[in-house]
């Protein structure tokens, strides 16, 4: 067996979206599923926003840079001579 046939990750996703469920309804009849909080579900959602926001701008700032190069300078290759404060951050 190939090492990517196994695991969770290598399943379907109907597959692994059951076990998660049976897990989850488990864990709420034994009683140690975690419960969320208000205050703990703001500031998650704070962090998953604040990252998902860095990521897209990252992401964006790369693949606008990386894209084919076609020996063309467009306006935000070029410096200009009379702006001093025209500096390229790359």
């Amino acid at each position: 067996m190939a090492k990517e046939d196994r695991g969770f990750a290598s399943m379907d996703r109907m597959k692994q979206r059951e076990i998660a469920s049976k897990g989850g309804k488990a864990a709420h009849q034994k009683g140690t599923a975690h419960e969320w909080t208000s205050e703990e579900a703001r500031e998650a959602g704070r962090k998953g926003g604040m990252a998902s926001h860095r990521r897209r701008s990252e992401g964006f700032e790369e693949s606008a840079g990386e894209s084919e190069p076609s020996g063309i300078s467009t306006p935000d290759d070029q410096q200009r001579d009379d702006d001093p404060g025209n500096e390229q951050i790359r």
